[in-house]
């Protein structure tokens, strides 16, 4: 059973940057807690902290009942995923997936039990025999997921690990990750830069922003009620409309001049920021909104139209079969569609 718990976990570095504001948070034995956030917002040094590859300025980190703020990276007992797979090309896959164990001092027969193991969940037992360079890339990083469990450690990490695959194998990868981790029923934080990796792999997602927890919540909660206009358009694809605009306190008014009538407003009066996602609009000849129309995107699934509403630029994404056009129309935002955040800072009133 192993949970981990930051406490004001922090990184700076020698030249003074703070890489890692302090950062606290409790991840239960079995969670799939995922960091996301722009490049150089801090997930993967944050990530890095946790396996002991690089030092922790400020803050303690606890595995299990241990703190392991000064402990060597090889008596954490985690296991790490790379982005770049990280194998020997010259060794089989058999391995390369036993060599930790074999540098651990394990006996032949237990390290040769546990690879058939693990090439058996991975779908890995025709390919032990052969060399990294004569898997594909799906292949090569299944072995490193086998190397990793055949440790059978308390955590596992992953450092975006998808990255390096095409759309296709991304979205399988992401099922057998996700599936493979609760069927080992083992705690793992997940580096990506991805929204959609997050949000259909974690049970809760931390979203970082310029080395800053900006939010931590289920994906429901982080698409649902986003804490900052940051979170709103980083997360969700398409992503949030944002517009400027003002609240007298019972309604609020795009700049522009564009009253949303019905929709509330912040009790706070004056300046204000007004989110509106593009699947919480229908088109609607008799809405209440007008709707300039000026490019369609075709994307299978749905149409995304992008526009202008009361002179701010507007995207709405409608059902493939939903009629449209470019010019003029009208639309009707769905109940609870409007979100309002604070002008200056853009958290969440």
């Amino acid at each position: 059973m192993a949970n981990v718990k930051l406490d004001g976990v922090r990184k700076v570095y020698p030249n003074g940057v703070e890489a890692v504001e302090p950062c606290s948070i409790d991840i239960p034995h079995g969670e799939l807690i995922v960091l996301v956030g722009p490049s150089g917002c801090g997930k993967s040094t944050l990530l890095r902290m946790v396996a002991g590859l690089e030092d922790i300025t400020g803050g303690t980190l606890h595995i299990g009942d241990q703190v392991m703020n000064d402990t060597d990276p090889a008596h954490r007992n985690i296991a790490m995923v790379f982005q770049n797979y990280a194998l020997y090309p010259h060794m089989t896959v058999a391995k390369n997936m036993g060599y930790g164990l074999k540098n651990r001092g394990l006996p032949k027969s237990e390290i040769e039990a546990k690879v058939i193991d693990a090439a058996k969940m991975l779908n890995l037992t025709e390919y032990l025999d052969r060399r990294p360079s004569q898997l594909s890339g799906g292949q090569r990083q299944r072995v490193a997921m086998g190397r990793a469990i055949v440790r059978s450690p308390d955590l596992f990490l992953f450092d975006e690990p998808l990255s390096n695959l095409d759309a296709k194998l991304r979205n399988q990868m992401r099922i057998e990750i996700r599936a493979l981790q609760q069927r080992l029923d083992v705690t793992a934080m997940y580096v990506t830069h991805d929204q959609v990796e997050a949000m259909t792999l974690a049970d809760r997602i931390i979203v970082l922003n310029a080395g800053k927890i900006e939010q931590v919540g289920t994906p429901a909660e982080i698409y649902s009620k986003p804490a900052s206009t940051f979170v709103a358009s980083f997360m969700g694809a398409p992503p949030m409309n944002i517009f400027e605009g003002t609240s007298d306190g019972q309604q609020a008014t795009l700049d522009g001049g564009l009253s949303l009538n019905g929709a509330g407003a912040p009790t706070a009066t004056g300046k204000i920021r007004i989110g509106i996602r593009p699947e919480d609009v229908t088109l609607d000849d008799a809405g209440a909104l007008p709707f300039e129309v000026d490019i369609i995107e075709e994307l299978g699934a749905h149409r995304l139209l992008h526009g202008s509403l009361s002179g701010q630029p507007f995207s709405v994404s409608v059902a493939k079969d939903q009629a449209a056009q470019t010019g003029p129309t009208r639309i009707t935002l769905k109940p609870d569609a409007v979100h309002f955040f604070d002008a200056d800072a853009g958290r969440r009133l």
